[in-house]
């Protein structure tokens, strides 16, 4: 509705794990090297974890799209409270194979016929859980500990990500052997006023903005509202410039942000 008032191509502050708009900042940028690092180097598993709303899904999404599909085959298991042979066919489907098996042996076979497929075509098999800390049956995560028994003397025959929020550690914690095999942890914190002003300008450009239309103030308004959560600050800036869009505003001042947020804590 407000591409054209603004000069834009596209909406800049949607909530969708787009990798284009990934920002990043220090802290996004040294949790992906870790990502692509237990990746590369083959080792089993690791974890990603963050508060509501500060960008772990657009940041496993452009771990995705940067493995090469000519060397990886990535299985991306979106909604993972499942039971655990649910959670083992969903595996299986993520990586291209259909079963309707109530056996767990079956479905463990099948999991490792794909895994030595790859192998022997010369990929690595990678397993990426997102919203990991929405399973709540210690069962399923006692089924990714045994995932990390598909290995060879020298190496992981595939490599698990777990994504999810802080309560995510807690339900690790409670299995050792698999907080054990974790090798690679790290947990994403908020924006600082400075990259929450670095990220804003980061998405109005990459839709198209090639003037600055957000003021100084603003800037500092906003991060003090949001505490620096990306999906709080694309909610209240995209509030921001449509409602400057409908009073004829040509640039985001305190007085559009506060209005902004009058809005947002009314609905």
């Amino acid at each position: 509705m407000y591409r054209e008032h603004w000069g834009l191509k596209e909406l800049p502050f949607e909530n969708v794990p787009d990798p284009r708009y990934f920002y990043p900042s220090p802290e996004h940028q040294e949790a992906l090297m870790r990502l692509f690092y237990a990746v590369n180097n083959r080792k089993g598993a690791a974890m990603l974890t963050g508060e509501v709303g500060c960008g772990k899904t657009i940041l496993s999404r452009t771990l995705v799209q940067d493995l090469s599909t000519d060397r990886y085959e990535v299985g991306l298991v979106a909604n993972p409270s499942l039971p655990p042979l649910d959670f083992l066919r969903e595996i299986l489907y993520q990586l291209g194979v259909e079963s309707s098996s109530t056996s767990k042996i079956d479905l463990l076979h099948a999991l490792n016929d794909v895994v030595v497929r790859n192998l022997n075509a010369g990929k690595d098999t990678v397993i990426l859980i997102d919203e990991a800390q929405a399973i709540d049956d210690e069962a399923t995560l006692e089924e990714l500990r045994l995932l990390l028994n598909f290995q060879l003397n020298e190496r992981f025959l595939l490599t698990l990500i777990l994504i999810g929020q802080p309560e995510l550690r807690e339900k690790v914690g409670r299995i050792r052997q698999l907080e054990q095999r974790i090798a690679i942890k790290y947990h994403l914190g908020p924006l600082s006023l400075e990259e929450t002003r670095k990220y804003i300008l980061y998405r109005l450009e990459k839709a198209g903005l090639q003037k600055e239309v957000v003021s100084p103030e603003a800037f500092t308004l906003i991060h003090r509202l949001t505490h620096g959560i990306p999906r709080d600050v694309n909610n209240l800036c995209d509030l921001s410039l449509l409602l400057g869009f409908s009073g004829g505003a040509r640039e985001v001042d305190l007085s559009l942000i506060q209005k902004a947020a009058a809005a947002v804590t009314q609905s």
